[in-house]
């Protein structure tokens, strides 16, 4: 009977230390995939936005990637080729100098592996006109869905969910 209670004990604690390593590499491993996605994807986002890089921002999208838009009567699918269609001139305007546009991003849940990634946040894109006067401020829950391909991260889906408000977005400090 003790040699049971011993065996179990040792079972019990051996099962702790190899689960609290898993746990700890598992951590390790998913702040260098954040690391890598933040510097490779969405670091990127947002220079091809702030400097107005249509083919910059193209280049992030994988070649088959849909957009989902569900905010309020604004309900679509599309390949993402359409929606950067109608993108495009605001990143021209931006380039030329005619408005300037930003978008930061805050997220609330980072889930992934080595080759692929689900990301859920909130974003937020401000535009400017040449007077400074901000013509558009919004903050839109979003999830994306990224692939790894060789060394860079590319969107798979993007879900524009909702309008967030300013509450929600600093809780995501």
């Amino acid at each position: 009977m003790k040699n049971t209670i011993y065996f179990s004990f040792f079972i019990l604690l051996l099962f702790s230390i190899t689960t609290k390593g898993i746990s700890q590499n598992k951590t390790s491993q998913d702040s260098l995939r954040i690391a890598e996605i933040d510097q490779t994807y969405w670091n990127e986002i947002t220079r091809t936005v702030n400097a107005g890089d249509y083919n910059g921002y193209e280049a992030v999208c994988d070649k088959n990637a849909v957009l989902v838009v569900s905010i309020g009567n604004n309900k679509r699918s599309e390949p993402m080729t359409v929606a950067l269609e109608h993108w495009k001139q605001g990143f021209l305007n931006t380039k030329n100098g005619k408005t300037k546009d930003t978008v930061a991003f805050r997220f609330s849940q980072r889930i992934g592996s080595e080759t692929t990634a689900h990301e859920t946040g909130i974003f937020c894109f401000t535009s400017t006109n040449t007077s400074n006067q901000k013509t558009s401020k919004e903050y839109i829950h979003f999830e994306a869905l990224l692939l790894k391909h060789g060394e860079k991260w590319q969107v798979v889906m993007e879900y524009q969910k909702s309008l967030a408000t300013l509450e929600e977005w600093e809780a995501l400090k």
